[in-house]
């Protein structure tokens, strides 16, 4: 079986792509109101598939998305976990950007 991408910040996932399927699907964490929203506006976004449905939302990536949105949700995604890590990590986080 071939491997799922899965995109982690400090160890926790942000985002996970499945690119066999058709159309590609990338799976992000959103804060539950904007994700209600989007799913809403774009019959390509979904509740997040195998995941929790309040966070974690499927979008198809049928070209139905423009992608400057498609990428401003994937940093929505990143900040959301950035978060929600402990303080430690996300201080690690800071002093690797800053070295």
């Amino acid at each position: 079986m071939p491997e799922i991408p899965v995109y982690k910040v400090q160890g926790k996932m942000f985002a996970y792509l499945s690119p066999r399927e058709t159309p590609p699907r990338l799976t992000i964490k959103l804060e539950p109101i904007g994700g209600q929203l989007l799913r809403a506006t774009y019959d390509a976004v979904r509740p997040g598939y195998h995941m929790n449905k309040d966070h974690w939302n499927t979008v198809f990536l049928d070209g139905t998305v423009p992608n400057d949105e498609l990428l401003g949700w994937i940093d929505d995604s990143y900040q959301l976990v950035v978060d929600g890590l402990p303080a430690r990590l996300r201080k690690a986080l800071r002093d690797e950007a800053e070295s």
